[in-house]
């Protein structure tokens, strides 16, 4: 199911968005989260976005390290 697109996103919301739209199959059981959604939490020099299946409880985690540079 796609989701609507909105203005004003931050580049981190578009991501978690797209993966919203694109990335809910899990890879462990195949089960398809239509309604799931990946959360982020951010800890200084990183952002992580993790998703929790519903069916065989499989966490994923996708990590982006900020640089100062």
């Amino acid at each position: 199911m796609s989701r609507p697109r909105t203005g004003g996103l931050s580049p981190f919301e578009r991501l978690r968005s797209r993966w919203e739209d694109e990335d809910l199959v899990c890879p462990e059981c195949g089960y398809d989260d239509a309604e799931g959604r990946w959360l982020a939490a951010t800890a200084g020099d990183r952002v992580q976005y993790r998703h929790l299946c519903p069916s065989c409880g499989h966490v994923r985690r996708r990590t982006f390290r900020l640089d100062g540079e």
